[in-house]
């Protein structure tokens, strides 16, 4: 077997984990209360965090994702969601730190891990923003 087929064998079985997360994560904000309409928007930015960025050049199971949130929210997103903003920033830290709580209840991460979450994207938060203005603004000053 290849590193590749080992790695997308490992991706394979992350997504399938994944999906059974995904599913109970929606119950668990539809539990809370949110609407409809909100429920579906952090589902589609966890579903890209999980499925998309920490399987990109890894296979990173979720309760593994808390370290990669800052690297997603302050380059990666910026870069390869075309639909990124400074607003969809906002909105997908949103997400995390409610996935992440999420996913703290259940057991699958720590009360310290999810302490961590809030506070990188606290102090995240401003540079990551700079950084899509920047990123926007890239071509202004370059008259061709």
């Amino acid at each position: 077997m290849t590193d590749y087929q080992a790695y997308e064998d490992a991706c394979e079985k992350i997504r399938a984990e994944n999906a059974i997360l995904l599913t109970e994560f929606v119950a668990w904000l539809k539990a809370s209360g949110l609407s409809e309409k909100v429920v579906k928007n952090h589902h589609a930015n966890i579903d890209f965090y999980i499925n998309d960025y920490l399987l990109y050049e890894d296979a990173l199971e979720a309760k593994d994702g808390v370290d990669g949130v800052s690297w997603f929210l302050g380059d990666w997103f910026i870069r390869k969601a075309m639909w990124s903003s400074q607003a969809s920033i906002k909105e997908n830290a949103a997400s995390l730190k409610k996935f992440y709580a999420f996913m703290h209840e259940k057991g699958l991460v720590s009360k310290d891990d999810l302490v961590e979450l809030k506070q990188i994207v606290k102090e995240g938060m401003p540079d990551w923003l700079e950084s899509m203005r920047d990123y926007n603004n890239a071509g202004i000053d370059d008259p061709w």
